[in-house]
C-alpha cells in the first residue's frame, strides 16, 4: 500500500489513556470522589469492566442508583481537583512521541480530541512537546461526562479538506467509536486505558493491544 494510503488516512487520536498513560490518576481521582459519597475504592480492573459515558451512569452503576445532582457536581469537582494534582506524574504512553512522528514523517496528518476541558488540555500537550504534530487540538467545552458525538462533529468540520471517510478515531473508550459512527468516520480502540478488552470488543470495531497496531491497523481500514 505504500506512502500512498498514508497521505490519504487522517488520524484523530484521543488524550487521556490513549496518548497520555494517566491509568494512575484517573484511579486515585475517581477513588477520591468515591469517597466523597462514601463508596468504597475500587481497582483498575474493575474500573475497566464498569466504566461507560456518561459518567453519572458510570457511578449510578458503582452506587446501585443514580447521583443526585448535588452528589454529581460534588464528585465531578473532587474528580477533577485530584486529578490535576497527579497528571503531572503521567508519561506518555510508551511509543507515542515516536508513532505521532513517524506518521507525521510518512505523510499522514493527525490531529487531537480529548473530553478534557479545552482550557487545560492545550497547555498540557504543549508541556509534552508533541502540539507540533497535529493540525488541531481541541478539548471539550461546556459540560463534562457527555459524549464525544458532538465534539467529533465540530472537530472534523475545523479540519480543513479533511473528510470523515478518510478519518480513523483512536481512542481507549467505547464512546470513541461512538464519536466515529456518528461521523462517519472508522475507529481503532485500544485496550491500555479506561475499558477492559471485552467491553471495547462490544463496539464492533477492531481493538488492539498497543498504539503502534492501531496506526497500522488505521492505515488499512481507511483505504
Amino acid at each position: 500500500m505504500g506512502t500512498h494510503g498514508k497521505h490519504r488516512t487522517h488520524l484523530v487520536w484521543d488524550w487521556n489513556g490513549t496518548l497520555l498513560d494517566d491509568n494512575d490518576a484517573v484511579i486515585g481521582a475517581t477513588n477520591a470522589a468515591f469517597c466523597e459519597v462514601g463508596l468504597a475504592p475500587i481497582t483498575l480492573e474493575q474500573y475497566r469492566e464498569m466504566y461507560c459515558i456518561p459518567i453519572p451512569r458510570f457511578y449510578e452503576r458503582l452506587m446501585g442508583r443514580q447521583p443526585t445532582q448535588a452528589e454529581w457536581e460534588r464528585m465531578d469537582g473532587v474528580f477533577h481537583r485530584h486529578y490535576t494534582e497527579r497528571r503531572d506524574a503521567c508519561g506518555l504512553t510508551e511509543g507515542a512521541e515516536e508513532l505521532l512522528t513517524q506518521w507525521q514523517l510518512g505523510g499522514g496528518s493527525q490531529s487531537l480530541l480529548s473530553m478534557y476541558g479545552h482550557d487545560q488540555l492545550v497547555p498540557v500537550v504543549r508541556g509534552y512537546g508533541i502540539e507540533r504534530h497535529f493540525l488541531r487540538v481541541d478539548g471539550r467545552t461546556g459540560p463534562s461526562g457527555g459524549s464525544k458525538a458532538r465534539h467529533m462533529e465540530r472537530h472534523i468540520a475545523a479540519l480543513d479538506g479533511i473528510s470523515a471517510e478518510r478519518t480513523v478515531i483512536i481512542g481507549d473508550a467505547v464512546d470513541d467509536a461512538v464519536a466515529a459512527a456518528h461521523v462517519g468516520a472508522k475507529a481503532v480502540l485500544y485496550t491500555g486505558g479506561s475499558h477492559s478488552r471485552a467491553s471495547l470488543e462490544a463496539a464492533g470495531v477492531p481493538v488492539v493491544d498497543s498504539l503502534a497496531e492501531a496506526a497500522q491497523l488505521a492505515e488499512q481500514i481507511a483505504d
